[in-house]
């Protein structure tokens, strides 16, 4: 699909914040029976996976082409906030909320990590450090859904502790996905006081069998065990296309969108020692090559810093 990006400034009264989103058209595929969001639609959208968005053909290649945006070429840092009333709820945060911080403290530096860095822009490669802060919860009522970027937004510019530029800082909400048919998305927006940023937006994924990487290891409950594969699908996709402009392929699929529900390896070992079953990326040196795993279309370009040979 052609991208056609778009600024949209909104002042969001209920908090007080005024904020600019920035956003491009869906990648996924509008001719296929997917639904078009209502509000500036939101990129990088990860589709459950009875809805999956398959790549349409494509006579060129299937690599991820630069279209002169920035990735993240410092790595990031990470501010997650945990919003909804439910997540003050001992039983219903299980081990969600140290899960996660042990999964975004573990990809830092990892060979997960590492499956971003070919990307670049005039600054260098795609960084693969990333720093961790401390978690928030928002115990106000959440919305129901991710069809508003913009109130997404204003929740990161309103309760986040620090904004800066390399920030990335993932919305989980304590609502299930029902009807909806994403598990995650990621987009970015500048807050009032002038800082664009990277955010993403991620449903309470508990007994969905549609957002189910179907990690059988035990290690993690089954909520944990999705949201940690989103989490990465949209991580990456960040770090690779973090302002909607800069690697995607022709189709306007990123790096995650071509490996959707495309396991390598059964588990990932990263950094400090937790382990992940985490759908791979596209990796264009591995399709060249032809030494990546394939991805639901056949094509060898998938990598997950594993040993998918």
């Amino acid at each position: 699909m052609m991208r056609l990006p778009i600024a949209i400034t909104l002042a969001v009264t209920a908090c007080a914040v005024s904020v600019t989103i920035t956003a491009s058209q869906e990648r996924a595929n509008r001719g296929q029976g997917i639904a078009q969001q209502p509000e500036p639609p939101m990129a990088g959208i990860h589709w459950a996976r009875e809805h999956a968005a398959k790549a349409r053909p494509n006579a060129g290649s299937p690599n991820l082409v630069y279209h002169g945006g920035p990735v993240m070429t410092q790595g990031a840092y990470v501010e997650p906030i945990y919003w909804g009333a439910s997540w003050s709820n001992t039983s219903f945060v299980g081990d969600k909320r140290t899960g996660l911080a042990s999964f975004y403290t573990g990809v830092s530096n990892s060979s997960y990590a590492g499956t971003n860095s070919e990307y670049t822009d005039a600054a260098g490669h795609v960084g693969t450090t990333v720093v961790l802060a401390a978690d928030h919860v928002d115990a106000s009522t959440a919305p129901n859904n991710g069809n508003s970027t913009s109130a997404i937004l204003a929740e990161v510019c309103s309760q986040a502790s620090t904004l800066v530029e390399n920030g990335y800082y993932p919305v989980y909400i304590d609502a299930p996905r029902g009807h909806s048919r994403y598990c995650a998305w990621h987009s970015a927006g500048t807050c009032s006081n002038g800082v664009t940023v990277q955010f993403a937006f991620f449903y309470n994924l508990d007994n969905d069998p549609g957002c189910d990487p179907e990690d059988t290891s035990g290690l993690h409950s089954r909520g944990l065990s999705a949201l940690a594969n989103v989490s990465g699908h949209e991580f990456s996709e960040a770090l690779t296309d973090p302002r909607l402009n800069a690697w995607y392929d022709a189709n306007g699929q990123e790096n995650s969108d071509k490996c959707a529900w495309s396991f390598g390896t059964p588990l990932l070992k990263f950094s400090n020692g937790s382990q992940w079953k985490i759908q791979g990326n596209w990796s264009n040196g591995a399709y060249n090559s032809r030494t990546g795993y394939a991805n639901p279309d056949g094509l060898r370009g998938c990598i997950d810093g594993g040993n998918y040979k």
